[in-house]
C-alpha cells in the first residue's frame, strides 16, 4: 500500500493541472499551482532542517495558504500540526510544546503573540509569516510568498504510508490531544469515502487515483464554512474533495456570515457546503428566509449536499433548509478519535434528530463492558473498531482510556453515549464528560438544549450542572433570545416541560446576549458553567 496525503495530491496534480484547487478571496490557484507552491514550501522546510516526523504549526485562518502548508509539510513527510488561532499564549505555548513543534506558519494579525511565546519554544526553528497587511514581518521570521518564490520545488520522493497524520482535539474539556493516525490508511480511508458517495470503487493503490479522478463526472466543489483547525472542516471540507480532484474554496474572514457564504456559494457554483450543526445551519436557514422574503433568494442550484459533523442538527432546521432546495443532507456523527455513524435527509426521507445508523464496526458498549441490546433501553458509549487511531501523542494514560479492548478486539471510545433501538439505528444523547447527575438520573445536556431550542424565541442555548445540595446536580439552561422582546423565562421552561421527563427539565433559564460557542461551533461548556455558577451560585 503506497498511500499518503502527498503522493494521492500528487496524483491528481497530474492528472487535472490546470482544473482550479484552491479559491479565496478571488484568488484561483490551479491543481498544477498548488502542488508547485506546495513543493517550493517544502524546499523551504528541507533548507531549514525538517524532514521526516517534523512538526509544523498551521496557525491560519481558512486561505489558500494553509492548505498549500500542510501539502508542504506532508511532501516532507512531516506532520501538520493544527493550531486553535483562538489560543492565548499560554494555550499555545502549551500545544506547540506538546506537539513538539519546530515551525509554525502563521497569519501576519498573530505576529505579536508568536513575538511573545518564541522564547518559551526553543525547539521552533523556523517561523514563516503569512502576509494578511496587518502587521510587519516578525524579526527572525520569513516571508511566505517571498521564500517559495525564491525556493526551488523539493523533488518528489518515495513516502512511507506509517508515517503518522495528526489532529489536535480540544473537546469540550481538559488540554488539547493529539490524536495519532497512520497517515496512508487516513489519506486511502478518505478517498474510498469519496469514491463510494459516488458509486465507484476505491483506488486500491495510488496509481488507480487518475483513474477515479476522470470518473468523477462533476467534481466537488467544497465550501467548509467551518474552520480547517477542526476536523470537520479539513476532513470532510477539504482532504475528501481534494482527493476526487475537487476544488476548496474558502474565506479568512472570521466568525459567521451566513449572506457571505451563500454568495460564496453563487459565486462559486459550489455544490458541497460544510458546517457543524444547528450553530450553523439556524443562521444559514434565516439568511435564506429573510433573502427569499426579499424578493432576492440565493441562487442554490449548483447545491448537492450539505454535510455536518460534530453539534446537534434538529430536525426543524434541516426540513427549514430543504424548503428552499432540494438538497441532501448529510449528518455525520463522529469526532477525532473516530466516524460512527451517518443520517441522511431529503425532501423524500424525512429528517431526524439525533438518531443515526451505524457504521461498520461501531457498536454500543456499557461501562461494564457489556453489548447493549437493541430496544433494550440500556444506555452505553459509542465504540468503533473500524478505522482506530493509534493513540494519542505523548499520552498513553489518555490513550489507554480512550482506545481499548473489548473481547479481544480494539475499539475507540471517543466518549458519545447513546441508546440502540430495535431497528439497530442508535439515538445520541452526548458526551459523559458533560453528563448531569440530578437526584441519581442522568441528563444529557445536548437533549435538553434540543428541547429548549424549539421555543420560537430561542436562538441558541447549553445546559450544564450545578451543585445542589438537595440533588446533587441540577440542571441549568443559558439561553440566547431570537430578539426584542425576550421571551419569559418561566414559558421557556413551560414549553420545554412538554418536550421532556420531569427530571430533564431545567430548573432555571438564563438568558444571555449571546451563547459563547468555539469557532466550529462547538459547546464552550466551561463558560456555560461559570455564567450559570456567577448567577445562581452552589445551593
Amino acid at each position: 500500500m503506497d498511500f499518503h496525503f502527498a503522493n494521492v495530491w500528487e496524483a491528481v496534480a497530474d492528472t487535472v493541472p490546470a482544473r482550479p484547487a484552491l479559491i479565496c478571496n478571488g484568488v484561483v490557484r490551479s491543481w498544477r499551482e498548488y502542488d508547485d507552491r506546495a513543493a517550493r514550501l517544502a524546499g523551504v522546510l528541507a533548507a531549514h532542517g525538517l524532514g521526516r516526523d517534523s512538526k509544523v504549526g498551521l496557525y491560519l485562518h481558512n486561505c489558500n495558504e494553509y492548505l498549500e502548508a500542510q501539502y508542504g509539510v506532508f511532501k516532507i513527510r512531516g506532520c501538520p500540526v493544527n493550531v486553535n488561532y483562538r489560543y492565548k499564549a499560554d494555550e499555545l505555548v502549551y500545544l506547540l510544546d506538546n506537539a513538539d513543534a519546530e515551525a509554525v506558519v502563521y497569519q501576519a494579525c498573530y505576529a505579536m503573540r508568536i513575538w511573545e511565546i518564541r522564547k518559551r519554544l526553543p525547539k521552533l526553528r523556523l517561523l514563516i509569516q503569512v502576509d494578511d497587511g496587518t502587521e510587519l514581518l516578525l524579526d527572525g521570521a520569513i516571508d511566505y510568498e517571498r521564500s517559495i518564490a525564491r525556493s526551488a520545488p523539493l523533488p518528489r520522493m518515495p513516502r512511507d504510508p506509517g508515517d503518522v497524520y495528526m489532529l489536535y482535539t480540544g473537546g469540550t474539556t481538559g488540554m488539547p490531544k493529539g490524536v495519532m493516525y497512520p497517515g496512508g490508511q487516513f489519506s486511502q480511508f478518505l478517498t474510498a469515502m469519496g469514491a463510494a458517495a459516488r458509486g465507484l470503487p476505491p483506488p486500491e493503490r495510488v496509481a488507480d487515483v487518475p483513474g477515479l479522478v476522470r470518473r468523477v463526472e462533476a467534481p466537488p466543489v467544497s465550501l467548509p464554512a467551518c474552520p480547517l483547525m477542526h476536523g470537520t472542516g479539513m476532513w470532510l471540507g477539504s482532504m475528501l474533495p481534494l482527493a476526487l480532484g475537487g476544488t476548496v474554496v474558502t474565506t479568512p474572514r472570521l466568525g459567521l456570515d451566513p449572506d457571505l457564504l451563500w454568495g460564496l456559494v453563487e459565486q462559486h457554483r459550489v455544490s458541497d457546503l460544510v458546517i457543524v450543526g444547528d450553530a450553523f445551519a439556524r443562521p444559514l436557514l434565516e439568511a435564506l428566509d429573510a433573502a427569499a422574503a426579499r424578493g432576492t433568494p440565493y441562487d442554490l442550484t449548483s447545491l448537492r449536499q450539505i454535510t455536518s459533523s460534530g453539534v446537534m442538527w434538529s430536525a426543524e432546521t434541516k426540513a427549514g433548509l430543504l424548503r428552499h432546495h432540494d438538497v441532501v443532507l448529510a449528518d455525520v456523527m463522529g469526532s477525532s478519535e473516530g466516524g460512527m455513524g451517518s443520517s441522511v435527509s431529503t425532501r423524500e426521507a424525512r429528517p431526524g434528530t439525533a438518531r443515526f445508523q451505524l457504521n461498520e464496526g461501531v457498536r454500543v458498549i456499557t461501562d461494564d463492558g457489556r453489548f447493549v441490546t437493541p430496544g433494550s433501553g440500556e444506555i452505553g458509549r459509542l465504540a468503533t473498531s473500524a478505522f482506530v487511531p493509534l493513540g494519542y501523542f505523548k499520552d498513553p494514560q489518555k490513550s489507554a482510556e480512550t482506545f481499548r479492548e473489548v473481547d479481544g478486539v480494539r475499539y475507540s471510545f471517543p466518549g458519545d453515549y447513546a441508546t440502540v433501538e430495535m431497528d439497530g439505528t442508535i439515538t445520541l444523547l452526548g458526551r459523559g464528560s458533560v453528563c448531569i447527575n440530578t437526584a441519581g438520573e442522568k441528563v444529557f445536556p445536548e437533549e435538553v438544549e434540543e428541547a429548549v431550542k424549539r421555543h420560537p424565541d430561542i436562538a441558541d442555548c447549553l445546559v450544564v450542572g450545578v451543585p445542589d445540595s438537595r440533588f446533587g446536580e441540577r440542571v441549568v439552561a443559558i439561553a440566547a433570545a431570537r430578539g426584542e422582546p425576550a421571551p419569559d423565562p418561566d414559558a421557556v421552561l413551560a414549553f420545554t416541560r412538554e418536550h421532556l421527563a420531569g427530571y430533564k427539565v431545567p430548573k432555571a433559564v438564563l438568558l444571555v446576549e449571546r451563547v459563547q460557542r468555539a469557532p466550529n461551533g462547538k459547546a464552550d461548556y466551561r463558560w456555560a458553567k461559570a455564567t450559570a455558577l456567577a448567577a445562581l451560585g452552589d445551593a
